[in-house]
């Protein structure tokens, strides 16, 4: 049976943060969030959190299994390998890719996406290309036919470790659709990169009472103390692996 399957992209071994996705927003670590905001999807079918083989990921592979979510495991340099092997074990199509430093992205975001790509015009949605969103209100739907020519195809290191910049590269291969939010908000960040993210996001989470945390509410709160965007304000939005290819 064919699923819609949402890939958790994890991994301990930030370069800027280490261990993130284990850091605590409350009484529960980054990684609670991501689970909990994704299985508010009214469209996902299955979730699976995919880590790496390395030792030091084995405690994401201890929390997911405490969250009773299963775990796929890979290479920790080949990315898109890992996502693709994980979407043919699990029979994923489409993919809802999402990364586990977006412990705020919001599920009506992600299940707008997947009604798009439920169209059956088009082989990835996106709000990557163009970003309206904040940061951390990220999603990528990728149908299993778009993610096997990119395994198959790209061959630049970046492209194996960012899965879906072959796809942006090679557009005229591709029908892309990108979601773009109706106010350009993407001076605003929630995704957790440095310790100031962490600190912006605990501040949401605590404020915040009712689950899941939607953008609407994040953005309503923001309205009310503007200066909650202090905490974080010098984190510019970067496409670093939206690079030409050469």
């Amino acid at each position: 049976m064919v699923l819609i399957g949402c890939i958790i992209q994890a991994r301990m071994n930030s370069t800027r943060l280490y261990g993130k996705v284990l850091k605590k927003l409350d009484e529960n670590p980054v990684l609670y969030y991501v689970l909990k905001q994704i299985h508010e999807s009214k469209l996902i079918d299955k979730v699976v959190v995919a880590t790496s083989e390395l030792e030091i990921d084995n405690a994401i592979v201890k929390y997911a299994k405490k969250m009773n979510v299963e775990v796929f495991r890979g290479s920790p340099t080949d990315v898109l390998d890992r996502h693709y092997k994980c979407a043919k074990k699990y029979s994923f199509d489409p993919i809802v890719r999402v990364t586990s430093d977006n412990p705020l992205n919001d599920p009506q975001v992600i299940d707008k996406a997947i009604k798009k790509m439920k169209s059956g015009k088009f082989d990835c949605i996106t709000t990557s290309l163009l970003q309206t969103f904040p940061k951390g209100i990220h999603v990528e739907v990728i149908s299993i036919d778009a993610l096997e020519k990119a395994w198959k195809n790209s061959s630049i290191p970046y492209e194996r470790e960012y899965v879906t910049p072959y796809i942006y590269n090679n557009s005229k291969k591709f029908k892309i659709y990108n979601l773009v939010n109706p106010k350009n908000l993407s001076h605003i960040s929630f995704t957790i990169d440095k310790n100031n993210d962490l600190k912006f996001v605990r501040k949401i989470v605590s404020k915040i009472q009712h689950r899941p945390i939607l953008m609407k509410d994040i953005l309503k709160l923001i309205d009310k103390e503007p200066k909650l965007l202090e905490i974080n304000k010098n984190h510019p939005f970067k496409r670093s692996y939206l690079k030409i290819r050469k």
